[in-house]
C-alpha cells in the first residue's frame, strides 16, 4: 500500500507550513507529513520553506534574523490558498504539541556546517522530549545536513532529498546511511525504484497532485506520495 504524506501540512488546501495546514491535512485522516525547517535567531526550529520572509509572509529579511516571539507574530498567509485567519509561522515544538502525526519527514535546507549542526541537535533534543524519535526521519538535499545528522545524531532516521540525477541518488542515500529517498517525481523511473527498494531505502516522491500520476506511482509500488492535496491523494487512492 502507498502511503500518503501532506506536504508542507496540506499546501494545496491551507496557507503551506502553518498550523491550519497540518490540521487540514490530518482532518483527511492522513497522518503523515513532510515540513520544512530553519533555526530562528535564538535557535528555535521554525516551520517555513524559505530562508527569507517575503514569499509567505510579505516582511524583509531573513529567518535567522528573527527571534522565534518575533517569527510568531508573522502571518504567513501571502501567496497560498485564502484563508480567513491569521497564520503565524509556528514553531516545531508547536506542531508536535498540537499535531497527532505518525510520521514527520523534517526538511532541513542546505546550511553551513555550524548551522546544520546546530539545526539537527535542536530536532533531535526536541523529538526526545516528546518520545517521537522513533517518528521522525531527518530529510535534506545538503551533504552537510547529511553529513552533521549522521555524525553527531546518528539514532534519528535520514533521508536524501533528490530533486536532480546528476549524482546518483542511491549512491549519495547510502554513503550518508540514508533509509529514506524523497525522490522528485520526474526522477522516479521503475528501475530506480526497484533498485532503491533492493538496497532497503523507502522511496518517497514528491510533489504528486494529479490522480492519474497518483494512480501511475501506486502501480510502480512507490511506499509513499508526498502531495499538496492528501484529501484528494486519499480518496484517488483509496487507502484506509
Amino acid at each position: 500500500m502507498t502511503l500518503i504524506y501532506g506536504h508542507r501540512g496540506a499546501k494545496g488546501e491551507a496557507p503551506e507550513n502553518t498550523l491550519n495546514s497540518f490540521r487540514q491535512c490530518l482532518s483527511h485522516g492522513v497522518d503523515r507529513c513532510e515540513l520544512d525547517l530553519h533555526l530562528s535567531a535564538d535557535n528555535e526550529l521554525m516551520v517555513i520553506h524559505d530562508t527569507t520572509l517575503k514569499r509567505t509572509t510579505g516582511r524583509r529579511g531573513k529567518v535567522a534574523e528573527h527571534t522565534a516571539a518575533e517569527l510568531a507574530t508573522y502571518d504567513a498567509r501571502q501567496g497560498g490558498p485564502s484563508w480567513v485567519q491569521p497564520c503565524p509561522i509556528p514553531t516545531l515544538q508547536t506542531l508536535f504539541e498540537q499535531c497527532a502525526f505518525e510520521h514527520w519527514q523534517l526538511e532541513v535546507k542546505s546550511a553551513s556546517r555550524t548551522r546544520a549542526a546546530s539545526t539537527v541537535l535542536a530536532i533531535r533534543e526536541l523529538a526526545q522530549a516528546y518520545g517521537l524519535l522513533d517518528k521522525i526521519t531527518i530529510t535534506s538535499s545538503s551533504r552537510e545536513v547529511l553529513g552533521a545528522a549522521l555524525e553527531l545524531v546518528p539514532d534519528v532516521a535520514r533521508g536524501l532529498v533528490a530533486e536532480y540525477a546528476w549524482l546518483d541518488p542511491l549512491k549519495v542515500a547510502q554513503n550518508y546511511g540514508c533509509n529514506l529517498l524523497a525522490l522528485n517525481w520526474t526522477l522516479c523511473t521503475p528501475e530506480r525504484l526497484h533498485k532503491a527498494q533492493a538496497l532497503g531505502l523507502h522511496v518517497s516522491v514528491w510533489t504528486v497532485n494529479e490522480p492519474a500520476l497518483m494512480h501511475r506511482l501506486a502501480d510502480f509500488g512507490v511506499d509513499s506520495l508526498i502531495t499538496d492535496f492528501p484529501g484528494l491523494a486519499r480518496t484517488t487512492l483509496g487507502t484506509d
